[in-house]
Formats: C-alpha cells, structure tokens, sequence
C-alpha cells in the first residue's frame, strides 16, 4: 500500500485520449530509450521515445521501435539504416548508451496510419496510430502542420497626443 498524502493536484483534469498526429514534419527530441526483448523472445529492439518541442502537437510523444538484433535480416538492415539516420541528426556517431541521443533536436517525419489499414506483416491496425518514417537535422528545415504563432507588427508612427476618435474631418 503507498501513502498518496500531498503527492497529486486533486484539481488536475484528467487525461483526454491521444488521437494520432497527421503526418508531417515535427521538431522533436529523445526523452527517453531502452533495449528490449521482442514478442518472440529471439532478438532485441531499441525502444526511442519522441517528445516533440513546437507548434501544435508540442508536448506529444511518439515512439520509434528499432529491430537492431533480430533474426529476420530485413528488419535489422532496415533498423540499422533508421539508426543511422538518427545518429546523424543527432550528431552521435558512435553512442555506447543510448542516453547519449536524449535532448539532442531534430526533426522526424510523421505517417498518420488510419484504422484499418494492413501492414506488411499481416497485421490490420484497430486505431489510427502514428509512424515515424524519417529523421532529418533540424538546420534543415521544418514544415510543421500548427499555425505559425506571430506577433502583431509594431507601429513605427509616432504617438499623436490627439485620440483617433478626435480625428475625424468636420
């Protein structure tokens, strides 16, 4: 039994569901990483957790799945060619931890998967769900799908000591 005496706001509203992203290009960085052990028991993938910074869906996390041990060679070829990429844009050549990926910021690109839809491994998707299909630096440019926030632009006219109501002509 654990005593939650002042450890939670009983004020915070709840949690509302996570619907999937639309695809697109968002600044984002690692949060969080971890080897685990897949389904079968028979290899190992590499677990990246995505938070993206900006715009819109700031505060979202995602999740890259990388087969870096597996024994189907397709999975790992491919999962060492995403870990590329991401090695390059986070500009961690040779990491020994994955730890050394965290808080570095680039870009991923984001697929929107509707329900429905069937993988190439059979499986058909019961939700809409994201993937992460590319990284690319952050220098390189990011399209986000939020609406640019700006700023009104400012008056360089000097202040008239007459309101504008007073200005009308007679």
């Amino acid at each position: 039994m654990a005593n939650l005496n002042s450890k939670y706001d009983p004020n915070a509203e709840s949690q509302t569901a996570f619907n999937a992203i639309p695809t697109g290009e968002y600044p984002a960085v690692i949060v969080d990483s971890d080897m685990k052990p897949t389904k079968r028991g028979d290899g190992e993938y590499l677990e990246l957790a995505y938070e993206i910074t900006e715009g819109q869906y700031k505060g979202r996390k995602l999740w890259a799945r990388l087969n870096l041990k597996s024994t189907n060679s397709t999975a790992q070829e491919i999962a060492n060619r995403q870990f590329a990429s991401i090695r390059e844009v986070t500009g961690v050549a040779n990491p020994v931890d994955s730890q050394e990926l965290h808080f570095k910021p680039h870009v991923i690109r984001v697929e929107y998967i509707p329900a429905g839809t069937e993988q190439k491994n059979g499986y058909v998707t019961d939700r809409d769900s994201n993937e992460i299909k590319a990284w690319k630096r952050l220098s390189d440019g990011v399209a986000t799908n939020s609406a640019p926030s700006s700023a009104p632009a400012a008056n360089n006219q000097p202040a008239s000591p007459t309101p504008p109501w007073a200005n009308k002509a007679a």
